[in-house]
């Protein structure tokens, strides 16, 4: 089941990954400004939105296993179209479907992890998303090799989707098959403590995103004295968040996860104050390994919290943390960007900072 469960994390890294790649393909294949681009996107954000909580209530009806290859089937089979069509409507009807794909997955295995965790009887989360960051790193590049020997996008496509249908083959039935009783009920809003796990949720999301959609704008803007590089910000974040989930299982079962999502939390508010106010490159850079470190085990942490509490059934609850999340992914660019129109990306990552202070002040409920 453990390593069934890395397997299906690793799988989606790659497919998001490939999506990634695919998206300047898209906009030149249909021929699509900025705007019609970001409007295409949004039928991913829709599509996800909509499959997230969907997957919650057919984990509960049919078990992970099922929801999980039907997820991944989605997804990964409409990589082809996306790569090969030039007509706006079905490239949009494909991205929708895209989304929901990767919501109904993404919620799926986040559920088996919680379920595998509890068996294990030890903290195995950090680890499990560790491998969606080795996937999505391998997924990234093998397109970018390919383009060496001049092939088209599709073949980097085929080549993936044969390795996603090969390694899922092989661990497909070391997902969890069983429904949880009453699991036609699993669709709900969430209330209770899983309100404040989802906002955390969110927060968590957003500071990440910041620096995926922001870090390489502001060291090409605001700190262009400095003469980074505008991908080092990312690349570093990156790198430090895959070390700590890589080691975060062990670090959470010595500490605990209170201590952890704490302690991370600050860390992450700490490396925003040193991106603005690092006097050198150097400590620049350190502040985006500090976020990388920090926020590394915050997420795996909630979603362990989530399987802890009673108020809703855990498929429920993490169909509703995990679309909360979802959301300050898609909100936080826009959000961010508003701020830094108002006053300076600066500022927005202060704001940030102060909010990771949040999830601090609330550690508590992951104990």
């Amino acid at each position: 089941m453990q390593n069934s469960t890395r397997a299906v994390f690793f799988l989606v890294g790659v497919v998001s990954a490939l999506w990634s790649c695919l998206v300047p393909v898209v906009k030149r294949h249909a021929a699509l400004n900025d705007g019609a681009l970001g409007l295409l996107l949004l039928c991913l954000g829709i599509g996800s939105i909509i499959g997230m909580p969907l997957a919650g209530q057919w984990v509960g009806r049919w078990g992970c296993r099922i929801v999980a290859t039907g997820g991944l089937a989605l997804a990964g089979t409409l990589l082809m179209p996306l790569a090969l069509l030039h007509d706006v409507p079905l490239l949009a009807a494909s991205v929708f479907g895209l989304g929901m794909g990767l919501g109904a997955v993404e919620t799926a295995m986040n559920i088996q992890a919680i379920d595998v965790e509890k068996l294990s009887g030890r903290p195995m989360l950090s680890g499990f998303h560790a491998f969606f960051s080795i996937g999505g790193a391998i997924g990234a590049a093998g397109p970018q090799i390919l383009t060496l020997v001049q092939a088209q996008p599709w073949v980097s496509v085929l080549i993936g989707e044969l390795g996603i249908i090969g390694l899922f083959g092989a661990a497909w039935r070391g997902l969890l098959n069983h429904a949880e009783p009453g699991g036609g009920a699993g669709f709900g809003l969430p209330r209770g403590i899983v309100w404040l796990l989802g906002l955390l949720t969110c927060i968590a999301f957003l500071a990440e995103g910041a620096v995926l959609d922001w870090g390489g704008v502001y060291l090409s803007g605001e700190r262009v004295g400095f003469g980074i590089a505008p991908g080092w910000g990312y690349a570093v974040f990156a790198t430090a968040m895959t070390f700590g989930r890589l080691t975060g299982d062990h670090v959470v079962a010595k500490a605990g996860p209170a201590l952890i999502m704490a302690g991370g939390s600050l860390c992450a508010a700490l490396g925003f104050a040193l991106v603005v106010y690092g006097p050198n490159a150097p400590l620049l850079l350190g502040g985006f390994v500090l976020i990388g470190l920090g926020c590394a085990n915050i997420v795996p942490v909630l979603y362990a919290a989530t399987g802890r509490q009673s108020v809703m059934k855990v498929n429920a609850a993490v169909a509703a943390i995990t679309t909360m999340g979802y959301a300050g992914i898609l909100a936080g660019p826009a959000l961010v960007g508003a701020v830094a129109h108002v006053s300076s990306l600066s500022v927005a990552f202060l704001l940030l900072a102060a909010l990771l202070v949040f999830i601090a002040l609330n550690a508590r409920l992951a104990r």
